[in-house]
């Protein structure tokens, strides 16, 4: 690298909004949950790629709260996908990869709670790569979800800062994501992270999600690289 070159800078925390899935599948004439069993190959690959490359957190929107609404047999195909994914992990802990699911649990199935948590605990150690990956999660839910928690605290309405927020979410103790990458050709957030990504750079594509490669990653990587962050300031 010569003297001119820019080091290349690794944001500390990538969040990836996987979509894409149906449309890939509809492409080539298969069902919608061939679309999603495609997607979770690429979700293990580029969280492995992460960790290899040394970023410290991924949050990947999984399944929103909003996501209830399609068709019963996607959403039990999607929660079969979850199933499979929690009890394969038990196979990857040599990976060094810390676990963690943000969302509503309440409306999930009890085995899947039960996996959940095994998980959590099971990684809880991990020092290489946090892993978030968002269960029927949804932006707005979450707000109210920490609005609640703060009210049932007795803090009173004085006390309450941005910190007091951000510390009764789903993500308290991770840090705000520096870059959020959406393949797929849509340009919107989705009620994905909304009060995190305040800040957030941002990076769209058409590629569709059982599509997206390490390459890709790379290239987002790039082009981050080339953003001048000044939240705010000069």
């Amino acid at each position: 690298m010569n003297r001119e070159e820019k080091k290349r800078i690794l944001p500390r925390h990538i969040a990836i909004i996987m979509d894409g899935n149906g449309r890939w599948a509809k492409k080539r004439s298969l069902p919608r949950t061939a679309g999603h069993i495609a997607g979770a190959k690429t979700f293990k690959t580029i969280a492995r790629y992460c960790n290899k490359i040394g970023l410290e957190y991924l949050t990947v929107y999984a399944f929103s709260t909003e996501n209830w609404k399609r068709p019963k047999e996607e959403v039990e195909g999607i929660m079969d996908l979850l199933r499979d994914y929690l009890k394969d992990a038990e196979n990857f802990k040599d990976e060094n990869i810390r676990v963690r699911f943000i969302g509503d649990r309440t409306p999930l199935a009890e085995d899947i709670k039960a996996l959940m948590v095994k998980n959590e605990e099971g990684s809880e150690n991990a020092t290489g790569l946090n892993l978030n990956i968002a269960i029927n999660y949804g932006g707005r839910d979450e707000i109210t979800h920490a609005v609640k928690k703060i009210i049932n605290s007795g803090i009173s309405a004085e006390d309450i800062t941005e910190q007091t927020i951000s510390d009764n979410l789903y993500t308290a103790g991770c840090p705000d994501p520096d870059f959020i990458i959406r393949p797929s050709g849509e340009y919107r957030l989705s009620n994905y992270l909304i009060w995190q990504s305040a800040y957030s750079e941002y990076w769209f594509s058409d590629i569709l999600w059982p599509d997206f490669k390490p390459k890709h990653l790379e290239k987002a990587i790039e082009d981050y690289n080339q953003r001048n962050r000044r939240f705010g300031g000069i």
